[in-house]
């Protein structure tokens, strides 16, 4: 006996009954609420406990600041008390610059203070040095040096035309000197080779933290080479023989870098010039003045020389004499 066949039913609608049973024996899971995301901490906030306005003329300075008074502790992160150096805004972009700090690199320092080196162009300008501590610090008192390190245009100040003495104990430029004596310097510089440099100002990678290996100064009138005579410091208490000018005192791709130096002048003309210089150093900064074959060093040890500043200077006739160094 025949029978009819089934129509066929659309095969969307077969694949959709194949499905159901499937779907029916699953079970629908219920997606789990997030947990609420916890609140970020607290910022906790500081105080400013001092702010100084500092003014500068064109020039390149270094700016002292002394230890920064107030309680030590960790404020969201930020540990106090510190304090930050910067120069304001100038539309036409030729404030102040800050070129280099120390001990640390940038324009915050810790509670131990440090220096900054600052460039103003011609028209000068000011820094602002703000401090920070805990919101309960009273206001301090901020101690501030600042030193010219570049000597100043010649003054026709009278007939012989004598440079008078910037403001500050670290100038090179100390009062009643004549002129100076041009002369160039070469330095041999790690990563950089040799580098010849005329001798006005600051020579080196200053604020860049590269060592100066080796260094020799030439004079280009009034004195010869033989006449002054050049010594290098080396880490772990080394030292070479005074070398006369034009030859390089130190070494060259040995990764010994100098600590400290000196320069003196023979001694029939000890009467008639000075030599007068600085060092700047990785972690201690900018040095005192040395003169006359004194050593120019850090006081800590092994700290390398990454910049010098080495003047000859005419003495006025009423200077009185300083001994040179042995």
């Amino acid at each position: 006996m025949r029978t009819r066949a089934q129509p066929r039913k659309p095969v969307a609608q077969r694949r959709a009954a194949a499905a159901a049973p499937a779907a029916r024996g699953r079970r629908r899971v219920r997606a789990e609420p997030e947990a609420p995301v916890a609140a970020a901490d607290t910022v906790q906030p500081v105080a400013v406990t001092a702010v100084r306005m500092v003014a500068v003329e064109e020039g390149l300075y270094a700016l002292r600041i002394g230890e920064i008074g107030g309680d030590a502790a960790a404020v969201s992160g930020m540990q106090v008390p510190a304090a930050q150096v910067s120069a304001p805004f100038a539309e036409d972009g030729s404030g102040p610059e800050i070129v280099a700090s120390f001990p640390r690199r940038g324009p915050w320092l810790g509670r131990e203070g440090g220096t900054v080196i600052i460039r103003s162009s011609a028209g000068g300008g000011h820094v602002i040095v703000t401090a920070y501590g805990q919101a309960d610090q009273p206001a301090i008192p901020l101690s501030l040096d600042l030193q010219r390190l570049d000597a100043p245009a010649p003054m026709a100040q009278d007939q012989r035309g004598a440079v008078r003495g910037i403001s500050g104990g670290g100038s090179l430029a100390p009062q009643g000197q004549g002129r100076e004596v041009p002369t160039e310097i070469l330095l041999h510089i790690e990563r950089a080779g040799d580098r010849l440099f005329p001798g006005r100002g600051w020579v080196g990678a200053l604020g860049r933290k590269l060592r100066i290996e080796a260094f020799s100064i030439r004079p280009l009138e009034a004195i010869t080479p033989g006449d002054i005579e050049l010594k290098g410091f080396l880490p772990r208490g080394g030292e070479t023989q005074w070398v006369q000018g034009g030859l390089l005192c130190g070494t060259r791709g040995r990764r010994l870098p100098l600590t400290g130096f000196a320069v003196r002048l023979a001694s029939h003309l000890s009467r008639r010039f000075d030599v007068v210089y600085q060092g700047s150093f990785f972690f201690e900064g900018i040095s005192a003045p040395q003169r006359n074959g004194q050593p120019c060093r850090a006081a800590a040890a092994d700290d390398p020389l990454e910049a010098i500043n080495i003047r000859i200077v005419e003495r006025a006739p009423d200077t009185e004499n300083a001994p040179a160094a042995d």
